[in-house]
C-alpha cells in the first residue's frame, strides 16, 4: 500500500525535474556526442596539414624550436609544445593568453626547421563545443555562473536516473521481458511512454557512468571525495608538490628549455608516442606530460621540472599509482567510454546524442497526462418549462 503511496510523489518529482532540466540536458548531451571523436575527427581534418616529411637530421630541440618561432613578432608568446615520436607529424603550438583575456589560435609546425605550417582545422568549432558543454558560453568559463548550472543540471540527471528505474520496477520477474522490449507498434502516448522508459532503462547503465563522473568537473567537493576514495594518500602529495616547485624558481624569470629537456630526457628518453611541454607564465616549474600511444588519454607520465635549473621537481608516473590513482587519472576517459576502446566510445557517444529524444518523449507525456487529468465539461442539458 505504501508503493502506492511513494510512486505518485516519485513521479511527481521526475516529472518537475525533467522539465526544468531537460533543455540543459539536451544541450550538453548534444555537445557531448559531438564531442565523442573530437581527436580522431581533428586528426582527419588536418592529415595533410600536419604531415611533414621526415629528414636525415633530427627535429630542433624545444629551445631552438621556441626561438625560431618567437623571432616572429606577429606571433604571441608560446605556452605550450606538443611533439610527436613520429618523424612525420608536425609539432603543435600553443599560444598563451593576450591582454585581451582570449587565446589566440593554435599552430602547427614544422618540427626540423620551426616553419609555420597552418592553423589547425577544427579547433576553434571543438573549443567552442567544448565551453557549450562545460560551461553554456556564459560568461567566466569555469569560474562563473554556467559551471554551477551544468552541475546541477548532472545532479538532477542522478535523481531522474534513480526516480525512473524505481517508477519502472517490474512487480513480477515475468514482466521483465516486456519491462526491456519497446512496443513499436503503439501510437501517441503509448509509444512516447514506451521509448522513454524502454531506451532510458537500456541507456541507464551508461548515463550513470557519464553523471558519476561528470560530477568532478563541477563540484571540488566531489572531486576530493572522490580521491579521499580512491587515493587517500595522493591529496598530501598533490597539495606539497607546487609549494615546492614555486619556492625554488619564484626568483627566476626565464625558463631554460635546454636544461628542462635535458631532463626530459634523462627520465624518459625515446619512450613516449606524444610529448606536450607547458611553459610556466614567468619562471617557475614546466609542466611535461608524456603518453605512450597517439591517444592521449590519461595513461601518461607527467613530470614537474624547475624552468631555471632544471631540477626534477616531481614524477608521477602511470606505472606506479595505484588502481584508484589510475581510475582518477583516467576519469575522462572513463566519461567518455574511451577507456573501453572505440566500441565504447560509440555506445556512449550514441547515448548522449540520445538525450533529446527524452526531453521530447517526457514533455509529451507530461502534456497528455495533464490533458487526462483534466476535468471533463458536464453535459449541459435543456429543460423545457410548460407553457413556453
Amino acid at each position: 500500500m505504501t508503493s502506492f503511496r511513494i510512486k505518485p510523489a516519485l513521479l511527481q518529482i521526475h516529472s518537475v525535474l525533467g522539465l526544468v532540466a531537460a533543455l540543459i540536458l539536451s544541450l550538453m548531451g548534444v555537445t557531448g556526442a559531438i564531442m565523442g571523436f573530437e581527436d580522431e575527427i581533428q586528426a582527419g581534418l588536418n592529415a595533410t596539414l600536419a604531415h611533414v616529411t621526415p629528414r636525415a637530421e633530427a627535429p630542433l630541440a624545444p629551445a631552438e624550436l621556441v626561438a625560431r618561432l618567437q623571432a616572429d613578432p606577429a606571433l604571441g608568446k608560446i605556452s605550450a609544445i606538443t611533439l610527436s615520436r613520429d618523424p612525420s607529424v608536425a609539432a603543435r603550438i600553443r599560444f598563451a593568453r593576450n591582454d585581451a583575456g582570449g587565446r589566440p589560435s593554435s599552430l602547427l609546425a614544422d618540427p626540423y626547421d620551426g616553419r609555420v605550417l597552418g592553423e589547425p582545422r577544427g579547433e576553434a568549432f571543438f573549443e567552442t563545443v567544448r565551453h557549450l558543454h562545460r560551461w553554456l558560453l556564459l560568461p567566466g568559463d569555469g569560474n562563473g555562473a554556467g559551471r554551477q548550472i551544468t552541475g546541477a543540471a548532472v545532479l538532477g540527471l542522478l535523481v531522474l536516473l534513480i526516480t525512473g528505474i524505481v517508477l519502472r520496477w517490474p512487480k513480477r520477474a515475468s514482466s521483465a521481458k516486456l519491462w526491456l522490449k519497446p512496443q513499436l507498434g503503439l501510437r501517441g502516448r503509448g509509444l512516447h511512454r514506451s521509448l522513454h522508459s524502454v531506451i532510458g532503462t537500456w541507456l541507464l547503465p551508461v548515463y550513470l557512468v557519464i553523471a558519476l563522473t561528470g560530477l568532478s568537473y563541477s563540484y571540488a567537493w566531489y572531486k576530493d571525495g572522490l580521491t579521499w576514495l580512491l587515493a587517500p594518500s595522493r591529496a598530501p602529495m598533490a597539495a606539497k608538490a607546487p609549494r615546492e616547485g614555486r619556492s625554488e624558481a619564484a626568483d627566476a624569470k626565464t625558463v631554460s628549455l635546454d636544461r628542462v629537456w635535458t631532463t626530459v630526457r634523462e627520465q624518459i628518453g625515446d619512450r613516449f608516442a606524444v610529448m606536450q611541454l607547458t611553459l610556466p607564465a614567468g619562471g617557475g616549474a614546466v609542466r611535461v606530460r608524456a603518453w605512450p600511444s597517439e591517444d592521449h588519454d590519461g595513461r601518461r607520465d607527467e613530470f614537474r621540472i624547475d624552468g631555471a635549473t632544471g631540477r626534477l621537481i616531481s614524477a608521477d608516473r602511470y606505472a606506479d599509482k595505484t588502481t584508484g590513482e589510475r581510475v582518477l587519472a583516467r576519469i575522462l576517459d572513463i566519461h567518455r567510454g574511451s577507456i573501453l576502446g572505440w566500441p565504447g566510445q560509440l555506445v556512449f557517444m550514441l547515448a548522449a546524442a540520445l538525450m533529446p529524444l527524452f526531453a521530447v518523449t517526457g514533455v509529451l507525456l507530461y502534456l497528455s497526462r495533464r490533458r487526462l487529468r483534466r476535468p471533463q465539461p458536464m453535459a449541459q442539458t435543456i429543460q423545457l418549462v410548460p407553457g413556453e
